[in-house]
């Protein structure tokens, strides 16, 4: 194996193994596991040395099945999707050591079934952040689309129904994406995104290149629930199965932001994006703007543990998106500093909320009366989570919000500063009304499992080892990531010459 296709390697480890284990699980539940954890451990170390690779040697790009672009399809390895494929594989590891033991809970018999479409997904994400084809960008974006309105409808109760409102919204976002797609190939003749930047510098800026524009950053706006296209996430999160969820939190919208900046500054150019339209660029700033303040204020309406994470998502596409389109350095830094920064801290504070619900009866805030005492290293866990959320240092979400801060002082944006401080200020109201319940109030809490000398609220009884490995692992990595600011900028500064 050499180090120019390792990257081939990454994306088909986790694709191949979905058919291996649709076959193999079919005959005992053994394979699901080695099948599951195996590639991606294949994936995270691989990733490793990718991203090692392109630091050292600089970025490349690989032609599929020799055709020379732009009539072939090319895959792209620049620092940034180098860092993002690794984040995908390592989140994914993590995630999925916990949801093996949710998939065995509630999908008993048809584990296979699940991780198939669950690896699926997983190599459509590495694919997205690889490809250099706005064609198959749009083929890879339906293939993780169908993958999660699958898992989705694997949930329980109203699940189906949020899966078939997802496919709403999802086919709409997917529409645009592609008619603006077609726009840009009427107009350039090209699919490569590379050879159309080139031949769009060269175009008037008529009404044809302004609609092209506008259809695909309105269906990426629709993929990653930018408010107020917002309305299929919290249903479609919040009812998915547990280990789905666990996987789509940190990942999907993340994914989809890094699609928006790829767009914005490998196809139509920071120059046409954001100095040729500054009324539009100050107008989505005031957006986003908008969106946080919005979206923070309905997490704060919510009386359910997952409802309330998946509002907090959707005021965190605020931030990114906001911070893409300050169009000035420190902005772009905090936003895509902030896409690492957001996966992992979502991603622990979905595992929290999963080894929680592995104890109570649900999300419910009243069951949460006690768990201090209870769960203590889980709720540790989620405090950690919880503080990053909100901005304390030195965990990794205060830096990515510094450097959003200063970006909206240095754009004058007051709006999306003012927009941010509030956003902190409404998560530090929700959370410390969730440490005040789980440490102060000690109510009685029902709990799953039970056994009779475990009758007093004041035992500890923890999720069980298996979840609780990957969530101590991803509150650890919150004070790393953090600790770490310094040479992750360096890097993200590095992948964005165009601002530095």
């Amino acid at each position: 194996m050499t180090s120019t296709n390792l990257h081939l390697y990454i994306l088909a480890a986790p694709l191949l193994s979905a058919f291996i284990l649709n076959i193999m699980g079919r005959f005992s539940r053994v394979w699901v596991a080695p099948l599951t954890l195996g590639p991606l451990c294949f994936s995270t170390a691989g990733s490793i040395m990718l991203l090692s690779r392109v630091l050292d040697e600089g970025k490349f790009s690989y032609t599929v099945g020799n055709w020379k672009p732009p009539f072939g399809i090319e895959l792209l390895v620049d620092p940034l999707s180098a860092m993002m494929l690794l984040l995908i594989s390592a989140i994914s590891l993590v995630a999925t050591v916990s949801a093996l033991a949710w998939v065995e809970r509630e999908h008993a018999g048809s584990e296979h079934l699940f991780f198939t479409l669950y690896l699926i997904l997983i190599a459509g994400l590495m694919g997205l952040v690889l490809t250099a084809d706005a064609f198959n960008l749009y083929v890879l974006l339906e293939i993780t689309s169908i993958t999660t309105y699958g898992l989705i409808a694997m949930g329980k109760g109203r699940a189906p129904l949020a899966s078939f409102n997802y496919i709403i919204m999802g086919s709409i976002g997917a529409c645009f994406y592609l008619l603006g797609v077609g726009y840009l190939y009427i107009l350039t003749g090209s699919l490569n995104m590379a050879d159309i930047a080139r031949i769009v510098g060269t175009l008037p800026q008529g009404p044809a290149m302004a609609t092209a524009f506008a259809f695909v950053i309105v269906g990426l706006w629709v993929k990653m629930a930018f408010f107020p296209l917002h309305g299929w996430l919290p249903n479609a999160y919040s009812l998915a199965p547990t280990a789905a969820g666990l996987l789509f939190a940190p990942l999907m919208t993340k994914v989809t932001i890094y699609l928006m900046v790829r767009v914005i500054l490998n196809i139509f150019t920071i120059d046409y994006v954001f100095f040729s339209h500054k009324l539009v660029q100050y107008g989505v700033v005031w957006a986003a703007a908008i969106a946080i303040i919005c979206a923070s204020s309905m997490a704060l309406g919510q009386r359910d543990l997952k409802r309330m994470l998946t509002y907090i998502i959707i005021a965190e596409v605020g931030y990114m998106v906001g911070g893409v389109w300050m169009a000035n350095a420190q902005g772009m830094t905090g936003a895509v500093l902030h896409i690492f920064n957001d996966a992992a801290m979502t991603l622990c504070l979905f595992l929290a909320a999963a080894a929680i619900a592995s104890r109570t009866d649900s999300l419910s805030f009243d069951n949460l009366r006690g768990l201090y005492k209870t769960m203590p290293v889980t709720m540790a866990a989620f405090t950690l989570a919880a503080l990053s959320i909100i901005g304390v240092p030195p965990t990794c979400g205060f830096f990515s919000k510094w450097y959003l801060l200063l970006g909206a002082v240095e754009a004058g944006q007051w709006g999306f500063l003012v927009a941010l401080l509030f956003s902190s200020l409404v998560n530090a109201i929700m959370f410390f009304r969730i440490f005040e319940l789980a440490y102060f109030n000690t109510g009685t809490v029902e709990h799953h499992h039970h056994d009779s000398h475990d009758e007093h609220h004041s035992v500890v009884h923890e999720a069980p080892m298996q979840m609780l490995v990957p969530l101590v692992v991803s509150a650890v990595a919150l004070l790393v990531i953090g600790l770490g600011s310094g040479p992750l900028v360096n890097v993200i500064r590095l992948a964005l010459p165009q601002f530095f």
